[in-house]
C-alpha cells in the first residue's frame, strides 16, 4: 500500500475513535501558558499507533517506528516517539483549545490548553472626587492595555470590595458603582487584574466625602458639681468640613463660639441646661447636643445625741441626727452596718431621729449618722449606746446531795448590766454576801433550802432562786454469809448481806448480772436476805451484794455457791471387742459434788478402786461383764453401770494369689485373697479405691476370689485385699496387674514427595504393652528392623509404598500401616540473567534460567512479591520479566523463585540499576588560585554511570580545551562550555557559563599584581584567537 493511502485509512480510523473517553491521561508542562512560550503535552502511556489532534484537526499521525507531522504544524511541533509526548513551540492565542491523543484500538484522552496574553497597562478612572454623604453616586472603571481572560478584584484600602447593598459591579467586574456614598468610602480604591499567568494593579483613587453632622457634648461624668469647681464642656461632631459651634444656657445665647466652654469657680446660680449648636456650611445641616448642670454647696457637720436619760431595757430610747447643710439622704449605722426599720426600730420622715421602742440589750453598740447630697457626704463620730437591764432570774449550780463532813460550793449567776450584787440564806438565815458560797464541813443539820437574791443598783430591780441540799453518811461495809447447813440439792438454803452506813438500796448479782426473785428465789428484810426454796443446780455460781446510797456504794466479795448433789448414773467408756494379747482401758465418770469414789467389778468380783481400769495381756477367757459403782461421801448415795468386753483371736497373714500365665487383653484372669485367722469380711481395692463389680468383674460369694472376664488394658493397676473382723483389719501386700495389649494400628510419619539424591526419614509408632518390635518394607522388600528408617540417597525407582509392621512379642499380634512416596527430579540451579544493558526509558527484560523441571515461576523485588496489573509498566511472560519501558523507579534487588512439587527454589539476588542521563549539567566556580594566577571550574551532571566531560571555548566544537570534571584555566574573559556524555546511554548534554575574572577587585592583593594579570590575559587572548 502506498503511504498516502495508509494515511487515509488511519485518518478514517481516528475519526471514528476520538469521541471516546480517555484510556490514558495526558498533562501539560504548563497550563495556562503565556503566548510565545513552548508547551509539552505528556502521555501516561506510550502510543505506538494513533494520532495527536487539535480541535479535531490532525497534528501528528503515530505509526510503529515513527510519526508523520501535518504540513501546517511541521515547523512548530516536536514528537517524542518513545514517550508519545508532543511539544508545541512559540504558542499563539489561536492555539488555545482541545488537544486529543488517540490510541488506535483503545480510547482517546483530551486536555484543554489555555494560551493567554500577559496583562499590562492597568489603569482606573472615576467620574467624581468631591462627594456628599448619602447624596452622590460615583463609578470607578478599570481598563488594561493588553491581556486576555481577565479577572477583576476591587480593593478599598486593603479590604476586598464585594457587591451588595449600595455596591454594584457590571457584568465582567471591570466597573464598580457606589450608590449614595458613605463617609467610609474615601478609599484609597485600587483595581487588581489577574489571569492564569500574570497580574497587574492600578494606581489608587481617593475621594473627599462631606459628611452630615452627628453632634455630642462631653463633660465630667457627674451632672452635679460642688461650688467653686472648674467645669469644661466639650462639643464635637462628625462633620466634613468642620462645623461652626456656638453655646446657650437655658436658651439664652452665651456669646461664646468654639468646641469648648470653660466655667471657672462655679456657684449655685450657674446651674441650668447648657447646649451647643453646630452648622455644616457645605451640607447646610444643623445639629445640637445638651447637658443639664447642677451646682451645690457641701455638708459641713454631722453629730448624734440622745433625748432623756440612760437606755433601760424594755423602755423607749431616742437618738437624734444634727446636720449642717442641705442633705438629700440621711442613713443610720450600727457597728458599721446600715440600720433598717423593724417592729422595735422607728425613724421619723427624714430619718433625723431613731427611736428604739422599747430598747433591748441587743441594741447596745456604736451608732453613727451619715448625711449626703450630690456633691458631698459626711458621717458623725460614733455614739456609744449602753442598754441597762436585769437582773434576770438567777441560775444556781450546786449538788443536791452531799456526804457528812464534806464542803459544798454553791454558785449563783444572773444576766444583768451593770453586774448584780448577791446574798445567800439557809432556811431564811443569811449566810453569805457573794455570788459563790463555800460551806464548812457538813453536818446533818445543814440539810435544807438555800436561797440566792440578785440586785441591780441602776435599774433598782432584784430577783431570787432557791436550791435544796441533803446531807448523807457513806456506806462502809458489805459482806455475804450463809444461814444453816450445806446447800444440798432440792433443800432450802439462805444467804444474808450484812452492811454498815446509810444504806438505801441492796442489789444482788449472780455471775455479774442483777438477780430478780422467781419461783425458787425470794428477797426479804429490805433485800438483805436471799432465800432458795429449794436450791437447784442452776443456782450454782458466784454471788455478790451491792449496798448504796446516792453518794456512795460498796460491793461485797464473791460468794461461791456449789450445790451438793449426786452421783448420777455413771458413764462408762471401753472397747466392745479386742484381740488377745492386747490391753484395754475402761473409764467411768458420774456427775457429783463433791467428786464420787469409784469401784470396778468383773463378773461380781472387785478388780479396781479408780475411775479408770487398765486390763492388760487380755486372753479369750477375760471376755465378760465389767461393772463400775460411784459413791458421794456427803450424801451417802451411790450408782452403778455395766459394759461387756469380747476378746477375739488375731488375723495373722493376708496375700493375693494369681495364675502363672501373663494377663493378656481379651482373656480371663483370676485373683484369690488367702487369709490366716478369723475374717468376717474380705474387701478388694484397686489403686486405693473400692473395686466395683459389674458383668465383667465378678466376685465369689465370700469375696475371696475376683475374676476379670475379657481383660481390658484399663484393668491395669495396684490391687489389695483386706481381711476384716470387729477387732482387727489387715491388708495384703500390693499386687501390680499389667495387662498386655496391642499393637494398635501404627502411626507413620514421612514425606509423600521428595527429590532424587535426597535422604528422607520415616518413623513409626504403635500403642502396645510391652513395646512392639518394628520393621519397614518397600513394596514387598524388607528395608529396616527399627521404628525409624532413614533412606539412602533417593533414586527415581525408589518411589512406591513404604509399610511399617508393629508386633507385640507377648500377645503375638501384629498390625501395619503404609504411605506412598513419589521421587521426582531435582532443580539444580536458578539464576536471573539479562541480555541487554538496563537504560532508563528503554524496554528491558530479565530471564529466570532454571536447571530442572518446575511448575511455576514467581518474581520478587526487594523481598516483596511482584504483582503485575493493568496499570503496571512491567509484565511477566513465562520465565521472563519485561519492563516497557524501564524507569529509575525499577531500581532494586530482584530474584526469581522456581517452584516444583517439593517447594520453592529462589535464585541469588540480582541488583538492577537503570542507567540514565545526563539529565542536567551545571558549571560550578570559578575558584581563584593566587599562586599561579589561574582559576578552576567544575562540571557536574546527574548521570548513571558517571558522565565523561569535554570543555570548549566560546562554544566552538573544535576548540577542546580540556577533559574531566575539573579544569584549570587562565584568567580570561570568555564563554566556557562543558559537554557531558554518558558512555552507556550515549546521551550528551552541554552547559555554557560566561566568566569575567575581573568582576571583583578583591581577588587581587596589590595594584601591580592586577597589572600582571591584565598582561597575562591579553597574551592568552592572542594565543586563543
Amino acid at each position: 500500500m502506498e503511504p498516502p493511502l495508509m494515511c487515509l485509512i488511519i485518518l478514517s480510523v481516528l475519526s471514528c475513535s476520538t469521541d471516546r473517553a480517555g484510556g490514558q491521561a495526558i498533562s501539560a508542562s504548563e497550563n495556562p501558558i503565556a503566548v510565545g512560550k513552548n508547551v509539552t503535552l505528556f502521555s501516561q502511556n506510550q502510543v505506538t499507533t494513533g494520532a495527536w489532534l487539535f480541535n479535531n484537526n490532525l497534528v501528528v499521525i503515530i505509526i510503529p517506528g515513527g510519526a508523520i507531522l501535518a504540513a501546517n504544524w511541521t515547523s512548530r511541533v516536536l514528537f517524542n516517539s518513545t514517550t508519545s509526548a508532543l511539544t508545541v513551540m512559540s504558542l499563539s492565542l489561536e492555539e488555545s483549545g482541545t488537544y486529543t491523543l488517540q490510541d488506535v484500538g483503545s480510547s482517546a484522552s483530551q486536555l484543554v490548553l489555555s494560551v493567554q496574553e500577559p496583562i499590562s497597562g492597568v489603569s482606573m478612572t472615576t467620574n467624581g472626587s468631591h462627594l456628599v454623604e448619602f447624596n452622590d453616586t460615583v463609578t470607578l472603571t478599570c481598563a488594561v492595555v493588553t491581556g486576555t481572560s481577565l479577572s477583576f478584584q476591587w480593593l478599598n484600602d486593603t479590604a476586598e470590595v464585594t457587591p451588595g447593598g449600595y455596591v454594584h459591579f457590571n457584568d465582567d467586574g471591570s466597573s464598580l458603582t457606589l450608590a449614595k456614598v458613605m463617609r467610609y468610602d474615601e478609599g484609597p480604591f485600587k483595581c487588581n487584574v489577574t489571569n492564569g499567568i500574570s497580574q497587574g494593579i492600578s494606581s489608587s483613587a481617593q475621594f473627599n466625602i462631606s459628611c452630615e453632622l452627628r453632634a455630642s457634648l462631653r463633660h465630667r461624668s457627674m451632672h452635679t458639681h460642688i461650688t467653686g469647681s472648674h467645669i469644661t464642656l466639650s462639643c464635637s461632631a462628625e462633620s466634613k468640613p468642620a462645623a461652626t459651634i456656638h453655646w446657650t444656657l437655658d436658651g439664652m445665647n452665651l456669646n461664646h463660639t468654639g468646641a469648648q466652654l470653660e466655667l471657672p469657680m462655679v456657684e449655685e446660680s450657674h446651674s441650668g441646661d447648657y447646649r451647643c449648636h453646630l452648622y455644616n456650611s457645605v451640607t447646610s445641616r444643623f445639629s445640637s447636643a445638651s447637658a443639664v448642670i447642677r451646682i451645690m454647696a457641701p455638708i459641713t457637720a454631722v453629730m448624734v445625741n440622745h433625748t432623756g436619760g440612760v437606755a433601760v431595757a424594755e423602755e423607749p430610747f431616742t437618738l437624734n441626727c444634727h446636720v449642717s447643710g442641705e442633705a438629700d439622704l440621711i442613713q443610720w449605722l450600727k457597728n458599721g452596718h446600715l440600720v433598717s426599720a423593724d417592729n422595735t426600730t422607728v425613724f421619723d420622715a427624714e430619718n433625723r431621729t431613731l427611736t428604739l421602742s422599747p430598747a433591748q440589750p441587743a441594741d447596745a453598740g456604736q451608732y453613727q449618722c451619715q448625711a449626703s447630697n450630690a456633691v458631698s457626704n459626711m458621717t458623725s463620730i460614733p455614739y456609744t449606746l449602753e442598754v441597762y437591764y436585769g437582773p434576770n432570774t438567777p441560775m444556781i449550780t450546786a449538788p443536791s446531795l452531799a456526804l457528812i463532813g464534806k464542803h459544798v460550793l454553791l454558785n449563783c449567776s444572773s444576766s444583768s448590766h451593770p453586774p448584780s450584787v448577791y446574798k445567800w440564806s439557809l432556811n431564811g438565815t443569811q449566810v453569805a454576801n457573794t455570788a459563790e458560797y463555800l460551806t464548812g464541813p457538813l453536818a446533818f443539820n445543814m440539810s435544807g433550802m438555800y436561797t440566792c437574791m440578785a440586785f441591780n443598783n441602776v435599774t433598782g430591780r432584784n430577783s431570787t432562786a432557791t436550791h435544796m441540799l441533803t446531807v448523807l453518811a457513806p456506806v462502809s461495809m458489805a459482806s455475804i454469809t450463809a444461814a444453816g447447813a450445806h446447800p444440798i440439792l432440792n433443800q432450802m438454803f439462805s444467804l444474808t448481806c450484812e452492811t454498815v452506813g446509810s444504806v438505801e438500796t441492796i442489789t444482788w448479782m449472780h455471775h455479774g448480772a442483777p438477780l430478780y426473785p422467781d419461783g425458787n428465789t425470794s428477797l426479804s428484810l429490805n433485800n438483805a436476805t436471799l432465800t432458795f426454796d429449794p436450791v437447784l443446780m442452776s443456782h450454782n455460781g458466784n454471788y455478790t451484794c451491792e449496798a448504796s446510797n446516792p453518794l456512795s456504794g460498796l460491793t461485797s466479795e464473791n460468794y461461791a455457791l456449789n450445790v451438793i448433789h449426786g452421783p448420777g448414773v455413771p458413764n462408762v467408756t471401753s472397747p466392745i471387742v479386742t484381740v488377745e494379747g492386747s490391753s484395754a482401758t475402761l473409764n467411768c465418770s458420774a456427775l457429783s459434788y463433791p467428786a464420787s469414789q469409784y469401784t470396778w467389778f468383773f463378773n461380781g468380783t472387785p478388780v479396781a478402786n479408780t475411775s479408770a481400769y487398765l486390763a492388760s495381756a487380755l486372753s479369750t477367757n477375760m471376755s465378760g461383764t465389767y461393772t463400775c459403782m460411784a459413791r458421794n461421801t456427803i450424801t451417802g448415795d451411790n450408782s452403778s453401770a455395766d459394759t461387756v468386753l469380747t476378746v477375739l483371736e488375731k488375723i495373722k497373714h493376708v496375700h493375693i494369689e494369681v495364675p502363672v500365665h501373663p494377663p493378656v487383653e481379651g482373656y480371663s484372669y483370676m485373683m484369690t485373697c488367702n487369709v490366716s485367722g478369723p475374717a468376717y469380711q474380705v474387701l478388694w481395692l484397686k489403686n486405693g479405691e473400692p473395686l466395683i463389680t459389674d458383668a465383667r468383674v465378678v466376685m465369689s460369694m465370700d469375696n475371696r476370689t475376683v475374676t476379670l472376664n475379657e481383660l481390658h488394658r484399663n484393668d491395669s493397676g495396684q490391687y489389695h485385699c483386706w481381711a476384716i473382723n470387729p477387732a482387727q483389719q489387715l491388708a495384703s501386700p500390693p499386687h501390680l496387674l499389667l495387662v498386655n495389649f496391642g499393637p494398635e494400628t501404627p502411626m507413620v510419619y514421612g514425606p509423600s514427595m521428595a527429590v532424587e539424591g535426597q535422604s528422607v526419614n520415616f518413623s513409626c509408632s504403635a500403642v502396645s504393652l510391652p513395646d512392639s518390635h518394628f520393621s519397614w518394607w518397600l513394596n514387598i522388600s524388607l528395608v529396616a528392623n527399627s521404628s525409624v528408617y532413614v533412606t539412602p540417597p533417593l533414586t527415581l525407582n525408589m518411589s512406591g509404598q513404604y509399610t511399617c509392621m508393629a508386633r507385640n512379642p507377648v500377645s503375638g499380634k501384629n498390625t501395619t500401616r503404609a504411605l506412598m512416596l513419589n521421587v521426582i527430579e531435582n532443580i539444580e540451579s536458578v539464576v536471573v540473567k539479562n541480555d541487554t544493558i538496563p537504560i532508563d526509558g528503554y524496554n528491558f527484560t530479565l530471564t529466570c534460567v532454571v536447571d530442572g523441571p518446575y511448575t511455576s515461576i514467581e518474581w520478587k523485588k526487594d523481598s516483596a512479591h511482584l504483582m503485575a496489573t493493568n496499570h503496571s509498566h512491567y509484565y511477566m511472560e513465562e520465565n521472563k520479566l519485561h519492563f516497557a519501558p524501564l524507569t529509575r523507579d525499577d531500581d532494586g534487588t530482584y530474584e526469581c523463585v522456581a517452584n516444583n512439587l517439593v517447594g520453592p527454589h529462589p535464585s541469588p539476588q540480582y541488583n538492577l540499576l537503570a542507567n540514565y542521563g545526563p539529565l542536567s549539567v551545571a558549571i560550578l566556580g570559578p575558584d581563584l588560585s593566587t599562586s599561579d594566577l589561574t582559576i578552576s571550574i567544575t562540571c557536574v551532571a546527574d548521570s548513571r554511570p558517571q558522565s565523561e566531560y569535554e570543555w570548549f571555548l566560546n562554544d566552538v566544537p573544535s576548540s577542546v580545551i580540556g577533559v574531566g570534571s575539573i579544569i584549570q584555566i587562565p584568567l580570561l574573559v570568555s564563554n566556557y562550555t562543558c559537554k557531558a556524555t554518558n558512555p552507556v546511554t550515549n546521551v550528551t548534554m552541554s552547559h555554557t557559563k560566561s566568566l569575567n575574572p575581573f568582576g571583583s577587585a578583591s581577588a587581587f592583593h596589590s595594584p601591580s599584581q592586577k597589572v600582571l594579570v591584565i598582561i597575562s590575559v591579553f597574551m592568552m587572548q592572542v594565543l586563543f584567537y
